[in-house]
């Protein structure tokens, strides 16, 4: 683990306070996940094959290869 500080105005220290209590968590958990928020890239690209694939054919029946070719299947052919 690293050590960080910083300074915050009583206003920010305030609002800090009051979000920590009505979670019911510590101001270092709030900070950790305000990083962890600002930092990692957590969205969906609603465009991606995935979400638009289903059904994978047109035609009735199954895919027998699905669970083994399932990216060619979704995302076409690697050129």
């Amino acid at each position: 683990m690293r050590v960080v500080q910083t300074e915050l105005s009583e206003a920010e220290h305030g609002l800090l306070e009051a979000y920590v209590k009505s979670r019911g968590t510590t101001i270092k958990e709030a900070v950790r996940e305000a990083v962890r928020k600002m930092t990692l890239r957590d969205q969906v690209d609603p465009e991606d094959p995935v979400f638009r694939a289903f059904p994978l054919t047109k035609k009735p029946g199954k895919l027998r290869n699905a669970a083994e070719e399932h990216d060619r299947h979704l995302y076409g052919s690697a050129p």
